[in-house]
């Protein structure tokens, strides 16, 4: 799922080329996409987009007359920057957002139907729409602790949710902790007042260096390479490949559709968290430690 590094990519991208210009039309390919339309898709047409934000993870056009269109790409929702009028794929196209100058295309890999699109009218149905979470980059370190520390979870969990804090997802979640030395399933009201401050300079410094980078990297060019895997990360997606920081394998834990990668000479002091369907399988043959 794209995070606020790459949110903030695509924003950059669609400010130089949308705002202040005219919607002509917005096609729907997908019956799954548009969840709520109040105004009627019809009456986007010809209206000028003023802004372009971001709320959570979700994207938001803001047209004259106090009118959104807000789109969360979830897993595997892209955008795309194509020639005016081009239409839309079969099988992976969603939308397309006709400008006088361009067409800017929205398409989903695979065939879970989860991306959503909402047509929204007024201030007060844009605000229905955002999760609550704190925004990292512009808090305290007092903000912070409050967030964190307002509901008892792991700081994987944590730090992942969008009710605490804001556009952090799986893989910078694991990026940051590694770079706050602290393990994925230590509990939020264990940590320590040293501890939540290093992970409060991990997140800020961890998201604003990759937001930087992916900028640089990408220039006036629109995104397309948008990915949870990216080349330099420290740990997420780097199973069994050294730790850039002590050399030791990249660690993974397994749950439903999601995993954990962490350093347990760097997060845990050597020792193994429990993969759950490993460690049920190898029951006393699993590994305490990387010894």
């Amino acid at each position: 799922m794209p995070e606020l590094p790459d949110i903030a990519l695509y924003l950059h991208a669609l400010t130089a080329r949308v705002v202040g210009a005219r919607l002509e039309r917005l096609r729907i390919a997908s019956p799954f996409l548009l969840r709520t339309a109040d105004p009627p898709v019809a009456d986007l047409s010809g209206r000028t987009v003023h802004d372009v934000r971001r709320l959570g993870k979700r994207i938001v056009l803001a047209l004259e007359e106090e009118l959104f269109i807000v789109l969360h790409l979830r897993i595997a929702g892209r955008l795309h920057w194509k020639p005016l009028g081009v239409p839309i794929p079969r099988r992976a196209g969603l939308a397309a957002f006709d400008f006088p100058h361009g067409t800017l295309l929205l398409t989903e890999a695979g065939t879970k139907h989860r991306a959503s699109l909402h047509v929204l009218r007024g201030g007060r149905a844009l605000a229905a729409h955002d999760p609550g979470g704190l925004d990292v980059l512009g808090a305290t370190l007092e903000q912070f602790r409050a967030a964190l520390t307002r509901e008892s979870h792991t700081l994987k969990r944590a730090l992942t949710d969008p009710r605490l804090l804001d556009g952090i997802g799986n893989a910078y979640s694991d990026e940051i902790l590694h770079a706050a030395r602290l393990s994925p399933l230590r509990l939020t009201a264990q940590l320590t007042l040293e501890e939540s401050e290093r992970l409060f300079r991990a997140a800020r410094e961890t998201l604003a260096a990759w937001t930087e980078r992916l900028r640089v990297e990408t220039g006036d060019a629109f995104p397309e390479k948008v990915t949870a895997f990216r080349d330099g990360m420290a740990v997420h997606g780097r199973f069994r490949k050294p730790c850039p920081v002590c050399g030791s394998p990249v660690q993974r834990i397994r749950y439903a559709e999601h995993e954990v990668n962490y350093c347990a000479t760097c997060q845990t002091g050597g020792r193994l968290l429990a993969d759950r369907s490993l460690s049920r399988l190898l029951k006393q043959d699993w590994p305490r430690s990387l010894d």
